[in-house]
C-alpha cells in the first residue's frame, strides 16, 4: 500500500446485470461474449453465485490467433 493508494481518488467499479437472474451486480464474471453484426460486440455477465453453474463460452481475446 502506498500513499497514493489512500488518498488517491477509488476504483472505478463496474456493475452489470447477470444473464440468469437478470438482477445487478458488482463483482461481475464474464462469462460470454457475443459478437455483433454492426459494432462492436458485447461482453455478458455472471453474479458470482450463477457464474459456475454457466458453461463458459469465448471472452474477448480467447479467439484471437497468434500472426
Amino acid at each position: 500500500m502506498n500513499v497514493g493508494g489512500l488518498t488517491g481518488p477509488p476504483p472505478d467499479v463496474l456493475v452489470a446485470l447477470c444473464v440468469t437472474c437478470r438482477e445487478p451486480t458488482s463483482a461481475p464474471v464474464p462469462v460470454r461474449w457475443v459478437q455483433s453484426t454492426s459494432g462492436p460486440g458485447a461482453t455478458l455477465y455472471a453474479c458470482p453465485a450463477h457464474a459456475p453453474g454457466l458453461t463458459p463460452g469465448p471472452t474477448p481475446g480467447e479467439l484471437d490467433r497468434p500472426v
